[in-house]
């Protein structure tokens, strides 16, 4: 407690430090949050991720992102990212159903080539506009739709065999394949470097459009807030309104330097990242309502100390607890940022930060801050309320036998 002045200043230096990196050089959003097409392929020879890169770039996508992924089993591994997902636009839509001879509203288009055509009752489009359903009142003729389909522009059929299916022949249901931003990022990659380094298929291929990303964003912020305020609702209940600020305040410390080490070390922010914060959250909440608790133990036990005095006894009491926990949890999250891949390696970045930091503020942010709320807000009634009474004890004569 001698010493919180120090620390605190120096926590506050470092959230301001960690601010500053949310802006430059600022968080590095995932695909899902920002929206996007990731890709995972294997390459058949090792390439230079400065030359797979201006591949991307050459094949028409903007802003790529080249990641080696170290794995025993599978060499030459790397993931890619572009912006674009395959989502269809308006103008692509309104072209797709006049080919097919239906009107916005649904009627058919009174046009000489459709007199004779099959027209579709309805027409529905993914929302990752890679697939696009029909569905028609008789037997539908497939190759007749494949022609009809032809000459759009940015519309590709994923193949001869799977470009035009029947899905459904009760229902005379008919679905068209289209390729995706990833097939084509791979065809793209595989006429830029050739066929013997890029392989026909790709391990994985993921997109999810910006909307989708936003709605993600926004749901997570709210998930870390909520937990936050009804956190700070369990400790006013559970031990006394003093102590609530504290632990809530080492609650944003630690999430705030959390995400500014991500930050300064530019690793994604994802879901998994998020569901790290709220385990930060959970974990360092638990280190200070074990300190909160002894020291709530501490004070009719010490009724001759100080306030002060109090947390530091607390605190060293303990202390061999506290290591031996964060400890532990280091040791295993040191093996996930060592042996594993991808987003494992970022969850237990930004965990071990959290331990380090959850750790240091349930001893120099939550408990000093507590002492300060005691005294600036309550007249240090904490001890006062526990102070015995002193009152004179008359001295009574012995009774006589």
């Amino acid at each position: 407690m001698s010493k919180r002045r120090y620390f605190i200043g120096g926590s506050v230096l470092l959230l301001l430090l960690s601010i500053v990196t949310y802006f430059v050089p600022g968080l590095r959003l995932g695909t899902d949050f920002r929206g996007g097409t990731e890709i995972e392929v294997a390459l058949l020879q090792n390439v230079p991720t400065t030359e797979i890169r201006a591949a991307v770039e050459r094949a028409g996508f903007e802003s790529p992102e080249v990641i080696e992924i170290t794995s025993p089993g599978t060499p030459n591994r790397v993931m890619i990212r572009v912006l674009e997902v395959n989502a269809l636009s308006e103008d692509q839509k309104r072209a797709v159903r006049h080919h097919l001879c239906l009107a916005e509203e649904g009627e058919p288009i009174a046009d000489p080539r459709c007199a004779n055509a099959l027209v579709p009752t309805e027409i529905r489009f993914s929302p990752g506009g890679d697939k696009i359903s029909l569905r028609y009142e008789s037997a539908p003729d497939l190759a007749a739709i494949e022609k009809q389909i032809e000459g759009i522009e940015g519309i590709t059929l994923q193949s001869r065999e799977r470009g035009v299916v029947l899905a459904n022949d009760r229902d005379h249901k008919v679905e068209i394949h289209l390729r995706s931003k990833g097939d084509l990022l791979l065809d793209g990659l595989r006429q830029e470097l050739g066929a013997d380094k890029v392989p026909a298929q790709a391990l994985r291929v993921e997109w999810i459009g910006p909307k989708a990303g936003a709605q993600l964003r926004d749901a997570a912020i709210k998930s870390v807030l909520i937990a936050i305020v009804f956190i700070m609702a369990y400790i006013a209940l559970r031990f006394d309104l003093r102590f609530a600020p504290g632990g809530i305040v080492a609650l944003v410390h630690d999430v705030g330097i959390a995400l500014g080490a991500m930050a300064i070390t530019q690793r994604e922010i994802t879901i998994s990242t998020v569901a790290a914060m709220l385990t930060i959250v959970g974990y360092s909440i638990n280190d200070t309502v074990i300190v909160y608790d002894r020291i709530r133990e501490n004070l009719p036990r010490h009724r001759g100390l100080s306030f002060s005095a109090i947390i530091n006894l607390s605190i060293s009491e303990m202390l061999g607890r506290t290591i031996i926990t964060s400890g532990v949890t280091a040791l295993s999250m040191f093996a996930f940022l060592w042996w594993g891949t991808g987003m494992i390696k970022d969850f237990a970045f930004a965990l071990l930060v959290g331990i380090g930091v959850g750790t240091y503020s349930s001893i120099y942010i939550a408990a000093p801050l507590t002492e300060w709320i005691d005294k600036r807000f309550f007249g240090g009634s904490a001890v006062k309320r526990r102070a015995p009474s002193r009152k004179k004890i008359e001295k009574r004569p012995h009774a006589v036998v």
